[in-house]
């Protein structure tokens, strides 16, 4: 009797003979192809109000008319800006909101607040009406909270559709929304000509285009969500190819905004260029499309594999997860990246950190940008230039918002970063742009306001894009929506500390040094306006870049355990 062979067949092999060959892709089904084109209208109505809602980015166009109109100070003229941010601090109400009304409501609510905001200024502008100074404070707070309702609606379209790729959803959706003075500009350019001297259109645009939008976008809105196709790895596949050529078409836009500043034909026809930013925005509803020809192309012509069989590698994964999950359970301390409570929150040395380094940062930048239309006046810029200065600032925010994306798509090359050592990198053009504006020379002077302009846009851009996700690293994903909303309490402080600093020392050169009086506003002129407030803003933001590269100091091991979690 011959003994029984010995057993030598391995685990790996007894998976490898179980799986069949993979079996070609088969060409996608045109009612699927429908569904899932209708999911993607959503995300594309979501860029729309993102880039029709940023109205706070363009209220330097129009601050030194209003401030004429209303005959106000400039540190009265920069209260209204913080009118407008206290506005953001009540943001928390649209989480309340969205989850016991509809979405379509919350959008409409919010553009009915944005209509009435901007609506009573525009009128007070218009010479229609004179409001007292208090009302007036009041509509900017109404058109400031508008803002945050906009992008609560655009935060749950993007979790709620897009499940598997909400963070590429979320970073792309919130890049649109830098965009939005340049597009205001443009359609100023396009009504009133390229020399038109009128602001109020800014205000009648404000209030009327963000209720258009939602108009536009309400069917997308009321899609279901539950009625997408089910999850799976293919799916997962299509849907991160469709984001990449999202995201070159957003790089395209910035770019393209930029050409209000060169000579070419587009850039002296404001007509023209408005329409084909408009086209921009319209084109990513055919990207679905395109990409159901060529997966059904691909299906077509693609050739059966060589016969291997493909191993299941996320079983050991998944064991080691699970093992360094069973190791973690014996450590009762609460670590960064846990759920964070308010109470724990504040009783963090790195949550600090984090908050000095965005108050000394991102805020420091957002009151640069309120405060541009007089910066640009007090150099002797005339208003078209303000506004070329206003588009300038706007497409750079919008880069660097895309640009907040770099730690996704570079973790593995250069790991040893980390997502706060970016934050920090994305501080530094701050204190730099800062000191070129106190010490630049009068020969280069407007090249040097453009510089640095775009550097400070660049850095508002990334930090104000890549807050959401930091917070969600380290204080925890399911609380990110409370904490972010603690985090930026800063804009509000910021905002009134910075712009009364800057207000003060504008109105006392205005009364000692050279002035002009238009209309019934003194006006300063010269560099003297804003010396000392550029020079405590360039060494405030140094300090905001200390604080961020302690904070990556601080955190490097919570990202390496994120790290293995991945794994």
């Amino acid at each position: 009797m011959k003994p029984p062979k010995a057993v030598t067949t391995t685990t790996e092999e007894q998976i490898l003979r179980k799986q069949p060959p993979s079996p070609p892709p088969q060409p996608p089904r045109v009612e699927s192809m429908l569904q899932w084109w209708r999911r993607w209208t959503v995300l594309v109505a979501a860029i729309w109000i993102q880039a029709f809602t940023g109205t706070n980015f363009d209220f330097s166009a129009y601050s030194s008319d209003m401030k004429s109109s209303m005959g106000v100070s400039q540190s009265r003229l920069n209260y209204m800006a913080v009118a407008s941010d206290l506005g953001k601090a009540l943001g928390w109400s649209s989480g309340f909101a969205i989850a016991y009304f509809p979405v379509p409501a919350v959008l409409f609510a919010a553009a009915a607040m944005g209509l009435v905001g901007y609506g009573v200024q525009w009128l007070s502008i218009a010479d229609v009406i004179d409001p007292p100074y208090s009302l007036v404070l009041v509509c900017c707070s109404l058109a400031g909270l508008s803002i945050c309702w906009f992008n609560t609606v655009c935060f749950i379209l993007c979790v709620r559709h897009f499940d598997s790729n909400h963070s590429l959803a979320l970073s792309l959706v919130v890049s649109f929304n830098g965009i939005s003075a340049a597009l205001y500009t443009l359609g100023h350019e396009a009504i009133g000509g390229k020399s038109s001297a009128s602001s109020d259109i800014y205000l009648l645009l404000n209030s009327l285009i963000p209720l258009i939008v939602s108009v536009l976008a309400l069917w997308p809105v009321l899609t279901d969500p539950n009625s997408s196709e089910p999850h799976d790895t293919s799916r997962t596949r299509d849907e991160t190819r469709i984001f990449i050529v999202f995201n070159a078409l957003a790089l395209i836009t910035c770019f393209y905004l930029i050409l209000p500043s060169s000579d070419t034909y587009l850039a002296s026809s404001p007509r023209w260029h408005f329409l084909g930013a408009i086209l921009l925005l319209l084109f990513p509803l055919c990207v679905p499309f395109l990409d159901y020809i060529h997966r059904a192309l691909q299906s077509c012509f693609h050739h059966r594999s060589s016969g291997y069989a493909v191993v299941n590698i996320e079983e050991p994964k998944i064991l080691k997860n699970v093992t360094f999950k069973l190791e973690e359970e014996y450590c009762d301390k609460l670590r960064l990246g846990d759920e964070h409570s308010l109470g724990m929150l504040v009783r963090r040395l790195e949550f600090w950190l984090y908050y000095i380094a965005y108050f000394c940062g991102g805020t420091i930048g957002l009151v640069y940008s309120n405060n541009l239309g007089q910066i640009a006046q007090s150099l002797g810029q005339s208003s078209s230039d303000s506004k070329s200065l206003v588009t300038l600032f706007s497409a750079f925010s919008f880069l660097g918002r895309l640009l907040s994306s770099a730690p996704d798509f570079t973790r593995k090359k250069l790991y040893y970063l980390r997502r706060t050592g970016w934050f920090a990198i994305s501080l530094l053009p701050t204190p730099l742009a800062f000191f070129i504006l106190a010490y630049s020379s009068k020969a280069y002077q407007t090249a040097l306001l453009q510089l640095a302009t775009a550097l400070i846009g660049l850095s508002l851009g990334f930090v104000f894009a890549a807050a959401v996700s930091v917070t969600s690293d380290l204080f925890g994903r399911n609380s990110v929506g409370v904490n972010q909303n603690i985090l930026i309490t800063n804009i509000p402080i910021g905002s009134l500390f910075y712009g009364y600093m800057a207000g003060s020392v504008y109105d006392t050169n205005a009364s000692l040094g050279t002035k002009s009086v238009v209309l019934d506003s003194v006006v300063c002129v010269g560099s003297n306006c804003y010396f000392v407030t550029f020079l405590f803003w360039g060494c405030l933001s140094v300090l905001g870049f200390v604080c961020s590269l302690f904070l990556f100091i601080r955190t490097r091991l919570v990202y390496h355990r994120l790290e293995r979690n991945r794994i």
